[in-house]
């Protein structure tokens, strides 16, 4: 078994920083695929590094080099002024900065969570404005870039039902009516045309919240390793995770001003819906390789199964 400190001791000096300062080290929870561990050198400088899992771990197709993915995001982010890691190192490991605040939580007053909102989503125009060579995920875990978003997307559905077969994941429904349901709202794909920056798994997890300065404000965003070059709209499920972000006034009013469309004609909520499905797919099929716990496939399945099959209805309802 690999000794974290003499890992993390190692990754430093191949970044240049002195290894015999690493004062401490620490694990940090949350994460689902990647080891995740926190080191403090002696000069107070934070650090974080990920650890992929070893190739005999199963996954899901598109976690293949997911570490390329997140090190793209930060790269981005950086660009666009957003609250982010900055990477230091990427090889075998990602060693980034590590940002301030902690996890979104509901500590918040009512008036603290509509201002971080707001700052959230004016964070998150400014992600859309970045844009890359191609549509799809940086990593090549499904092939090179696709020119059109539906290839790419649909690509992207592919994989994950392809893993629902494989691993015989609970949908509700079967593989294969979800598969047809899904391919009902294909065409709106067509109206992207621009491969923008999304971050894809943007719930408040993944959002730190920073009261250093004594108000709360956005700390940074992280988690970037599920990132895809895409529509901008595919990042409002995880911004409303399991509900709708129609509803959050405050983050569409900061992400307008911020120069981020946000309109929900048919063709957008074709799209939203298609986009949850993708999500909803990935998480009741990762409960398989990661062996969820009873209480985990619990909450999968009252939670959100029923939102996958709310999806497809929705498609349904709009395509007929």
């Amino acid at each position: 078994m690999v000794d974290s400190w003499e890992r993390a001791r190692q990754v430093l000096g191949a970044a240049g920083l002195p290894p015999g300062h690493l004062a401490h080290l620490r694990p940090l929870s949350g994460g689902t695929y990647n080891t995740v561990e926190e080191l403090l050198l002696c000069d107070g400088r934070r650090f974080v590094l990920k650890v992929p899992p070893a190739p005999t771990v199963p996954g899901l197709t598109y976690e293949s080099e997911l570490l390329v993915s997140e090190a793209e995001f930060y790269g981005a982010a950086a660009k666009a002024d957003v609250a982010a890691p900055r990477v230091v190192a990427l090889g075998s490991h990602l060693l980034m900065t590590a940002c301030p605040g902690d996890p979104w939580n509901g500590a918040l007053t009512d008036t603290e969570r509509s201002t971080l909102r707001t700052e959230l989503g004016g964070q998150v125009a400014r992600l859309h404005t970045m844009t890359g060579p191609g549509f799809g995920y940086p990593s090549g875990a499904l092939g090179p870039l696709a020119s059109d978003w539906r290839t790419a997307f649909t690509g992207m559905l592919d994989a994950i039902l392809d893993d629902a077969r494989r691993y015989g994941a609970r949908l509700l429904r079967p593989v294969d009516d979800v598969a047809r349901a899904l391919h009902a709202g294909y065409e709106a794909l067509d109206e992207v045309t621009v491969p923008s920056l999304v971050h894809f798994d943007l719930w408040q997890g993944n959002i730190l919240v920073d009261r250093a300065a004594g108000e709360a404000r956005i700390g940074g965003l992280i988690d970037g390793e599920r990132m895809f070059w895409g529509d901008p709209l595919a990042d409002f499920v995880s911004l409303a995770l399991l509900g709708d972000i129609k509803t959050d006034e405050a983050f569409l009013a900061g992400y307008r001003e911020a120069g981020g469309r946000a309109v929900f004609d048919v063709p957008a909520r074709l799209r939203l819906a298609l986009y949850r499905g993708y999500l909803y797919l990935i998480m009741l099929t990762e409960t398989v390789p990661r062996a969820a716990d009873a209480a985990q496939n619990r909450w999968v399945q009252e939670t959100v199964a029923p939102e996958l099959v709310a999806a497809l209805a929705e498609i349904e309802d709009l395509t007929t």
